[in-house]
């Protein structure tokens, strides 16, 4: 009699087995990495060092948290000093703006910061758990531990470029911080030339309103024909045309600014601070470019590891036991082979030349502001001069109207010029202040690298 058929199992219905020794092999393995990486920590103790709350994300997104050790980069950002004057307009309203930063740069050197960290930790093996459905509906697990032994300088090329791209990152957000001061302050500097223009507009257009009023009443008395009142009539409109610019520029940066500021309104401060002499400091493009050489050249070495052979060693955890061995492997071979190795070998030349190129550029953008701010201080102390007898010449031409020597039309030409040249000249004291904003934002200088 043939015996009843005993149903097979399936993978749903079958006991899921697992070695003890498998379990056992798994649990001590991890302990024992755990253990020599400093205990089981969430990424942001990991990220940041011991003692730092891990439910503090913005820790990680400073340039220099305390506790860790910076790079010499970052310790040239953290120790560049704030050179707007404490407490002055301008001081205040680069504190507005930076309060209202949204901080996308530092979450990305936060970022930068946990790639490293994870990056940090490739020198020690790597462990790899699997399961496998068997023919009979079992699982088969297996543990499988891989440690290199010779990869060419790879993994020490990738903990480089880790560090490199948190220097990129810390002058990302250098660079970005301070071009954001800088355009409010830019801002706040166009508002404050509109003003001070419109003051100018303001008091040449009374007087030629009062010119034209004047030659209206000599036309209703028979005394003036029309020719007079169309070349004072066309001076005031030129005057008003100019005053009402000065005031829609003038709203229109100060509505700017308070998008920058939060909200922050800046029309009642006044006045501009003069700065004082630029620290010592390289340009950020430059620190820029020398982080970017870091990293690329960090790349150039994983490039050259790729294509050499390497060693690891081995071991696979089963049921049965362990089974050690050795992996030859992260070769790849092919006709480009030759050529790779050789590219590899030239990108420390290329970043040596880029590197020499942006401090040329930078020596040669920073001598050009300088130049340029030295013309308009010579440009200013002339105009001054300039402007004083001008309105010497005014007076004379109101007196002489006054001993009937100078034509109303004289007299409204040379107002209109005066009120001309004394808004160039106001212009030329905020032109100045622009280009020192300018030398300031290069540096890093508009933001104190504490605040980083």
């Amino acid at each position: 009699m043939i015996p009843p058929r005993r149903p097979f199992p399936s993978a749903r219905a079958a006991p899921l087995p697992f070695p003890r020794a498998v379990s056992g092999a798994l649990l001590a393995a991890a302990v024992l990495l755990s253990g020599c990486q400093g205990g089981l920590q969430p990424p942001s103790m990991l990220a940041i060092g011991r003692g730092q709350a891990p439910s503090d994300p913005a820790a990680i997104q400073r340039l220099a948290p305390e506790g860790g050790t910076a790079s010499p980069l970052i310790a040239d950002l953290a120790a560049r000093p704030f050179i707007l004057p404490q407490g002055g307009t301008m001081a205040r309203l680069a504190d507005a703006i930076l309060a209202a930063d949204p901080g996308a740069d530092a979450a990305e050197l936060g970022l930068a910061r946990l790639r490293a960290d994870a990056v940090a930790r490739n020198a020690w093996p790597s462990l790899t758990p699997t399961l496998t459905l068997d023919s009979l509906a079992g699982l088969a697990a297996n543990l499988v531990i891989d440690q290199p032994l010779l990869d060419n300088g790879r993994r020490k090329a990738e903990r480089a470029r880790a560090r490199a791209e948190i220097d990129l990152a810390a002058v990302t957000l250098a660079a970005g911080r301070n071009a954001r001061i800088h355009e409010g302050l830019s801002l706040y500097l166009t508002a404050e030339q509109a003003r001070a223009q419109e003051a100018i507009s303001t008091r040449a257009t009374a007087r030629l309103s009062e010119f034209h009023s004047i030659v209206t009443q000599r036309i209703a008395g028979g005394l003036s024909d029309r020719t007079e009142e169309q070349i004072i009539a066309q001076s005031l409109a030129e005057m008003q045309a100019t005053l009402a610019s000065d005031r829609q520029t003038r709203t229109q940066a100060l509505a700017d600014l308070a998008q920058l500021t939060g909200g922050q309104g800046a029309a009642d401060l006044t006045g501009i601070d003069r700065l004082p002499p630029l620290p010592a400091a390289e340009a950020l493009s430059l620190l820029r470019a020398r982080a970017i050489a870091a990293r690329d050249l960090a790349e150039a070495d994983i490039t050259r590891a790729d294509a050499l052979p390497g060693l690891s060693a081995n071991a696979r955890v089963t049921e049965d036991g362990v089974t050690p061995g050795l992996g030859l492997g992260g070769v790849r071979l092919g006709l480009g082979s030759p050529a790779i190795l050789r590219s590899a070998e030239a990108i420390p030349d290329l970043v040596r030349r880029q590197t020499a190129e942006a401090e040329e550029q930078a020596a040669r953008r920073r001598t050009e502001l300088q130049g340029r701010l030295e013309q308009l201080r010579t440009r200013q102390e002339q105009g001054q001069t300039v402007l004083a007898r001008t309105l010497e010449n005014l007076d004379l031409y109101a007196e002489q109207y006054r001993l009937g020597r100078r034509s109303l039309t004289d007299l409204t030409m040379q107002t209109a010029a005066a009120a001309r040249l004394e808004r160039d000249q106001v212009a030329l004291a905020y032109d100045a202040a622009r280009i020192e904003l300018e030398l300031a934002r290069d540096v890093g200088a508009l933001v104190a690298g504490g605040r980083l």
